[in-house]
């Protein structure tokens, strides 16, 4: 059986990082194909509305509550009982988690008017738009159980340190998802119905794809069938409340789409690019610090390292920070010019440049707590508590549904947008104040310095973005190499001016390390 390979922190999260990087790039691209042949409005909008749903379920149990409450039980039992027990829970958790996901997915297929129905609620006098969702989620649907299968084997992987493939897996989807809009959607009335089956291959295909290193862990095995394990029942009362801690965000931003059916026609697509771009960052870094997080904060809790627990949370808050900050000042400062870039062509127009970029910029006052939040919760999952991050959730949603309310009629989809990240700071602060109380805040000896840097070194860069941007020459131009030119130009002046601002300030490759 291979044994985990020790690797700092820092060079696990960049085997992460690289690899993130590399499928939300691929991602991107998925936008732009998208963008360019479908646009915004009308059947765009009914599968986007449609895949919001299995989607936002991928995303709590293959980067929110599942990976939260099985990686410290996990760990705990690996230490205590050793490999055969760990192989036990795991077929165990395989068959629990295959039949009840399974269950939800034939239901939400069956049911698919009524699903619709209820997440496109500003449809209903759209019957043939709202029709359009209901066949979209029946397409998609099976994909969430494809993936929670894969969130199980990408969990078990990460306990054992192989990042690598689970962090590939999304690769693929991407792949299938480009590959199915250009080969497969010219085939059908409705092209996106091309793209639903795409997403069933991509489930499929993912899950296929980590088969072998999950195999090579000796921990996995697919024919076995242990069906009891005392873990089982423990990673269920963490999960539930779990639902809502680590995922708020999520479940703030499919009620961002919900409200969004209530607008104009393509708000819901002007929603999706703008978080879409919002997302690239907050996937390459905040969840790949955040993935390598757990497994560490869990394994230092089990031995009862509070000050090594501290500190690392530390080098986590920093980092994501250091890497949030300049990255949401250059999506507020250069909405129009990345937008531009990547969107504007085919059936994407000048209009849903503008109105996207609108909610981008509210969404990018938020990117910081939301990478935040995906370094605060793993302290509390990491102890086995999620009753708090679920009374922190809880009031958060409900905050955020106060400031929908406020903000949606004057401001429409950018109030959403805004909300949402309002929400979203509420969320890390509470979190915050909690540690604190428990004494598992790191220090302001800690953090106050290293932030003080990082935020400004971002203030510079901004400076330098703003007085760059009145020049003629940035102005951006038709043609695309023009326009990767002058965009490529803004990155590098703005990445450049805020990285030798940290130089000046003293910050070295050195302090970003941690063992």
């Amino acid at each position: 059986m291979n044994q985990p390979v020790k690797k700092s922190l820092l060079k696990s999260s960049a085997i992460v990082g690289i690899a993130t990087m590399l499928s939300r790039f691929l991602g991107l691209a998925r936008d732009i194909v998208f963008a360019a042949l479908f646009g915004t409005g009308g059947a765009q909008d009914a599968f986007m509305v449609a895949f919001k749903v299995p989607n936002f379920l991928r995303r709590l149990f293959a980067e929110g509550a599942f990976n939260q409450a099985f990686i410290p039980v996990l760990s705990e039992y690996k230490q205590a009982e050793g490999d055969d027990s760990v192989q036990k829970l795991v077929t165990a958790v395989q068959i629990y988690l295959g039949g009840v996901v399974g269950l939800v997915t034939l239901m939400a297929m069956i049911g698919s008017p009524v699903v619709a129905w209820l997440f496109a609620a500003g449809y209903h006098d759209e019957p043939e738009k709202l029709a359009l969702v209901s066949d979209f989620l029946k397409l998609t649907f099976p994909y969430l159980w494809f993936i929670s299968l894969t969130a199980l084997g990408s969990s078990v992987l990460n306990s054992y340190g192989h990042f690598t493939a689970p962090a590939l897996a999304p690769v693929l989807l991407n792949i299938c998802l480009i590959g199915s809009a250009l080969v497969l959607s010219p085939l059908f009335e409705v092209p996106q119905t091309g793209v639903g089956i795409g997403v069933i291959l991509a489930g499929l295909t993912q899950l296929l794809f980590i088969m072998p290193a999950l195999y090579k862990t000796g921990v996995w095995k697919p024919f076995s069938w242990h069906r009891q394990h005392p873990g089982v029942k423990k990673i269920q009362l963490l999960m539930l409340p779990a639902l809502f801690g680590v995922s708020v965000s999520q479940i703030n931003l499919l009620l961002d789409t919900v409200l969004a059916t209530f607008l104009q026609d393509a708000s819901v697509s002007w929603l999706y690019y703008s978080d879409r771009l919002m997302e690239l960052p907050l996937g390459i870094f905040g969840i790949a610090i955040a993935t390598v997080l757990l497994p560490s904060l869990s394994s230092l809790r089990g031995e009862h390292d509070t000050g090594k627990f501290t500190s690392t949370l530390a080098w986590a808050m920093v980092l994501v920070l250091m890497l949030g900050l300049p990255a949401a000042a250059a999506l507020y400062v250069l909405p129009n010019e990345l937008l531009t870039l990547l969107f504007q062509v085919g059936k994407f127009t000048v209009e849903d440049v503008a109105q996207s970029a609108s909610s981008l910029m509210a969404y990018a006052l938020g990117l910081p707590a939301f990478m935040l939040i995906k370094v605060l919760a793993p302290a509390f999952f990491a102890r086995q508590d999620t009753k708090t991050p679920v009374k922190v959730g809880i009031q958060a949603m409900v905050w955020n549904m106060v400031f929908n309310l406020i903000l949606f009629y004057p401001l429409g989809h950018v109030g959403l947008a805004l909300a949402t990240s309002l929400s979203a700071w509420l969320n890390a602060a509470l979190l915050a104040k909690h540690l604190k109380s428990l004494g598992q805040l790191p220090s302001r000896s800690l953090l106050l310095k290293p932030i003080a840097k990082v935020v400004t070194a971002t203030m510079v860069m901004s400076v330098v973005l703003l007085l760059v941007l009145r020049l003629p020459m940035f102005i951006m131009p038709e043609a695309i190499l023009g326009r990767m030119g002058v965009v490529a130009s803004l990155i590098a002046m703005g990445g450049g001016s805020y990285f030798v601002a940290l130089y000046l300030l003293g910050v070295r490759v050195k302090h970003l390390r941690h063992a």
